[in-house]
């Protein structure tokens, strides 16, 4: 995401028509119970990239992070994703034998099957069923969402999201304009029944394939793959068109806030704290400047951790309520966008 040039109407405007049409939707008496996150303890400053040829001074102009976390070499997602989980349940007091399913949003799972949240469940001691969503930055919106379902119709109890991903395992180390946008981190809430206030009094989810081949991982799966010849390519890293994702972005971002804004019949003043997916500040900048948003208001840990795909805003959540930014009553104003191309956003009231 290296450019900051306004979108032109002839830039991807058949992927950001699909992001305008969407429907709004709420799904209120459901509460955030606990939440908790984890990030490595291996932490790389933009220094220690520099020794490496990169340059420190374009990295935090152009993202605005400083650092980021990455996993040691015997770590993998489960361990991460059980870490965020396991301090999310101490934090509400909540036992893992309390919980009625788990969900885990990830791109970076330990292997193809069996799920990484049945690796978590294990981990847990919990015997609760177990399944993986895979929406990459927007992950944690899908998850959240589908949890919330189960709740609302009164099947569980206690569902447990989990937000996680290694996403230094995904980055080429030799790509100098997409390695060091990337950390390793891991973030979770657990939801249970609330008062019909609680909850998204609106959001929208979306998501435009079309976009598909802006943001990827070419080789590994069932259409191209692993093979010695891809992997001389390096088609196993993640392949991103910086330019067009950033316009892609700011654009789709302030697209689906005004439509959750407008069917909560909210303004921008409203707002008590926004949790942006952690991807670049000037995507932050820029969609909060177009909204009306102070960035008072708006919860920026980026210049810590780097995008964290799907654990960026569990873990961002996850800090604003250690924090105490957030409080009964309050409007939370959440949205998840990236690969897919896919985004969610929602008015949460607290």
């Amino acid at each position: 995401m290296s450019d900051n040039q306004a979108p032109s109407e002839s830039d991807n405007d058949r992927i950001v028509v699909a992001s305008k049409s969407r429907q709004v939707n709420s799904l209120t008496g459901v509460q955030i119970l606990a939440s908790g996150c984890y990030t490595p303890e291996h932490v790389i400053a933009n220094e220690a990239l520099a020794e490496l040829g990169y340059d420190a001074d374009w990295i935090i102009q152009r993202t605005g992070i400083q650092s980021r976390c990455r996993a040691s070499d015997h770590q993998a997602c489960s361990d991460i994703a059980y870490e965020a989980a396991r301090r999310c349940l101490e934090n509400g007091n909540i036992d893992a034998s309390d919980i009625d399913l788990i969900l885990l949003a990830t791109i970076t799972p330990d292997q193809p099957t069996p799920s990484t949240a049945c690796h978590v469940q294990r981990m847990l001691g919990s015997n609760a069923p177990a399944m993986d969503l895979s929406a990459a930055c927007s992950g944690f919106m899908y998850a959240l969402v589908t949890g919330m379902q189960f709740i609302k119709t009164g099947t569980y109890q206690r569902v447990l999201v989990i937000g996680a991903d290694l996403m230094s395992r995904t980055v080429n180390p030799k790509d100098m304009k997409t390695f060091p946008l990337f950390g390793d981190g891991a973030g979770a809430v657990v939801i249970g029944p609330g008062s019909e206030q609680q909850g998204f009094i609106s959001y929208t989810l979306g998501a435009d394939g079309h976009g598909a081949e802006l943001l990827e991982q070419p080789a590994g799966g069932t259409r191209c793959p692993a093979t010695p010849e891809s992997l001389a390519q390096n088609l196993q890293f993640l392949k991103m068109d910086g330019r067009s994702v950033f316009k892609w972005a700011i654009r789709t971002l302030s697209d689906s806030v005004n439509q959750v804004l407008d069917a909560a019949s909210l303004t921008a003043d409203e707002i008590d704290l926004t949790l942006f997916h952690q991807a670049n500040i000037r995507i932050i900048d820029a969609a909060a400047n177009d909204l009306g948003l102070p960035m008072e208001k708006v919860f920026v840990n980026l210049d810590k951790y780097g995008n964290t795909s799907a654990a960026s805003i569990p873990l961002a959540l996850a800090e604003a309520v250690e924090q105490q930014r957030v409080a009964a009553g309050q409007h939370v104003l959440i949205s998840g966008f990236g690969a897919g191309l896919a985004w969610g956003a929602g008015v949460w009231r607290w």
